[in-house]
Order: C-alpha cells, then sequence, then structure tokens
C-alpha cells in the first residue's frame, strides 16, 4: 500500500468531531487497515471518491484492486462481489444511491440471501449507499427502499441515524458472515448537529440491539433513520406544550429486530407510536404494530398509531415532497391524540 493517510480520514486520531459520512469514510479506512480481505466495489468510488465523497482518497492508498470502480451495473457488480465472499473477502458494495438497489434484487434476494442455507458457506459482504427524502432528490434518488428486502430470511438490514452508530455498525456489518444491507439517510451525512468526537479504532456495535435515544415514561416512539431526530424535535415540543414525557426508541437494526426492547419500552409507557419515512403501506410499521398486539396488548393504554410517509413517489417538488414526508407537526398530533386516552 503506498501513500499516507488523508487528514480528511484522520478526524478521529486528531479529536476533531466527526459528521455521519466522516464516520462511515474512518469505518471503511479502519477495516481496510485491521483485515486485508475487505474492498471497496462501485461506481465512481475511486478516482471520482464516490458521489458524495465517502471514498476520497482510498484509490490512493489502497490502489485499485482493492477500490475497484466498476461500469452502471448494479446486478452485475453486486453478484461480482458475493462471487468474491464466497472465496474468502469481503467485499462492502457501493451504490450511489440505494433507490437502484432494486437492480441487484434478483441476486441479492435469490442467490446472496438463501447461499448460506443452501450449504454454500458464509456470504460476508455489505451493500450500503444514500436513502431517504428531503434534498429535493426526486423520486429516483429519494426512496426508503428497506421493506423491499425485510422479509427475505439470511439478510440483514442496518439504518443508523448518529456519527457514532454509522461507524460502529458498518464495523459489524463488514465483519459479520452474513450479507448485510447498510442504508445511510443522505440527509445527515453533513448534518452540523450530528458532529461527535469518536475514538480511533473503536469497536463495533452488535447488530440487533435497538438504542433508547430519549428515555421517557408517558410514551413510546418506535423509529429509525431521519424519523429519529424529527421525533426528538416533536419529543421536545411535547414536553413544552403538553408536559408529555416521550421515550424514543431507535431501531438502528430493522433485521435482526430487537423486539424485546420494544415490548420492554411499551410496558413501561403503555402508549405507542411508530414512526418511519417509508411509505404507509407495507411499512415496518405494520409488522411492529402486530408484534406489540401479539405480546404486550393488555399492557395497552390507547390504540397503536403509525406517522408514515404517504403511498406515492416521492415527490420533486418541494412542497409537494413535504406533504408527502412525515413531519414533526404531524408526529405531534398522534402523540397528542394518543395522550388523550
Amino acid at each position: 500500500m503506498a501513500g499516507e493517510k488523508p487528514e480528511h480520514v484522520r478526524s478521529t486520531e486528531l479529536g476533531k468531531p466527526v459528521t455521519m459520512l466522516e464516520a462511515i469514510r474512518e469505518a471503511l479506512w479502519e477495516e481496510m487497515e485491521r483485515d486485508p480481505a475487505v474492498f471497496l466495489i462501485g461506481e465512481d468510488i475511486g478516482d471520482y471518491g464516490g458521489a458524495f465523497k465517502v471514498t476520497e482518497g482510498f484509490i490512493d492508498h489502497y490502489g485499485p484492486k482493492r477500490v475497484i470502480d466498476t461500469p452502471i451495473s448494479e446486478a452485475g457488480f453486486t453478484g461480482a462481489a458475493a462471487g468474491a465472499a464466497h472465496m474468502g473477502m469481503r467485499p462492502v458494495v457501493e451504490m450511489q444511491f440505494m433507490d437502484f438497489v432494486s437492480c441487484a434484487y434478483e441476486p441479492l434476494t435469490n442467490y446472496i440471501a438463501t447461499s448460506r442455507w443452501r450449504g454454500s458457506g458464509p456470504v460476508p459482504m455489505v451493500v450500503r449507499g444514500p436513502v431517504g427524502g428531503g434534498v429535493r432528490g426526486g423520486p429516483f434518488h429519494s426512496q426508503n427502499p428497506e421493506m423491499a428486502f425485510f422479509h427475505t430470511p439470511g439478510l440483514k438490514i442496518v439504518y443508523p441515524c448518529t456519527a457514532r452508530d454509522a461507524k460502529g455498525l458498518l464495523k459489524a456489518a463488514i465483519r459479520d458472515d452474513d450479507p448485510v444491507l447498510y442504508f445511510e439517510h443522505k440527509k445527515l451525512y453533513r448534518a452540523p448537529f450530528l458532529r461527535e468526537v469518536l475514538e480511533p479504532d473503536s469497536e463495533p456495535i452488535p447488530l440487533g440491539r435497538a438504542r433508547t435515544h430519549r428515555e421517557g415514561k408517558d410514551l413510546t416512539i418506535v423509529t429509525y433513520g431521519m424519523m429519529v431526530h424529527e421525533s426528538a424535535k416533536a419529543a421536545e415540543q411535547l414536553a413544552q406544550e403538553s408536559g408529555l414525557d416521550v421515550e424514543i426508541l431507535d431501531l438502528r437494526t430493522l433485521l435482526p429486530l430487537d423486539e424485546d426492547a420494544v415490548i420492554e419500552s411499551v410496558k413501561k409507557t403503555n402508549r405507542v407510536l411508530l414512526v418511519h419515512e417509508d411509505t404507509r403501506t407495507g411499512g415496518i410499521a405494520g409488522e411492529l404494530a402486530m408484534r406489540i398486539s401479539e405480546k404486550a396488548f393488555e399492557w395497552l393504554d390507547a390504540p397503536i398509531l403509525r406517522v408514515t410517509a404517504i403511498d406515492t413517489p416521492v415527490p420533486y417538488s418541494p412542497p409537494l415532497e413535504d406533504y408527502y414526508l412525515p413531519q414533526v407537526a404531524d408526529i405531534v398530533a398522534a402523540a397528542k391524540y394518543l395522550a388523550k386516552y
């Protein structure tokens, strides 16, 4: 390996607060340093440094054999990564936008997810990339496609919302022997309120464990991704306006789902609001509501409510996109309704 580690991937060593994007960059760098089997593959990740510059400078240090630029063929390079994983490598696939992971749906669900179950051994690979709306990206660059894969046994799905979790969960995903889909909300990449001072070479954060983002006793909001922060804004508003003490549970990992953490929080507060940016029909709120009904129905003092995006493609028009996406006001209104019971 030639070249020095660039300063923009040394933020933790220098004690600087890092953005979520920088935390992801550092996780990739540290895992590539730790394990020579880790390599990156995707469109424009080499000389260009990726669409959002996550891998800027990587090719100068690691070379084109570990930072592999590909043609625009998501199915092709995802399948190639699976073959490398079978041979003992640990590929990290970058989708320029996760909307286009749909092009790799067949290899991911029909082959990669089932390989270990069919006796082909571990498939240690990560498919990562940006998701989410609010940046006026239109219908092809703003989707949240997690639920298209949620019901596929053999896959794991991770969706962090803080710099610390972004780094620790990505490290865990790279070291995992199962295929992991890793979703990164693009509106959080450079959000200044997410800057954190992180330790260099920090330990992975185990997959499958939810995190209490805010302690509370009157109502539980179960959410993930960008909606954790929108829910936190709503919780502060509710505390000021109504005196409601809201607990926020950040799922972090959708597969495996930390069902125990959800049930324990519901038993504590007796009211639950499910919030996600994904569309309403087929969203994870439906699955969560069913599990809560099965395992904690007698603890509920109010109906289970959900706040989600509406069932349309993501609009490009700013006013229409704002109408499409869940807003703080929507979360506040739903919580106030639950508090009446």
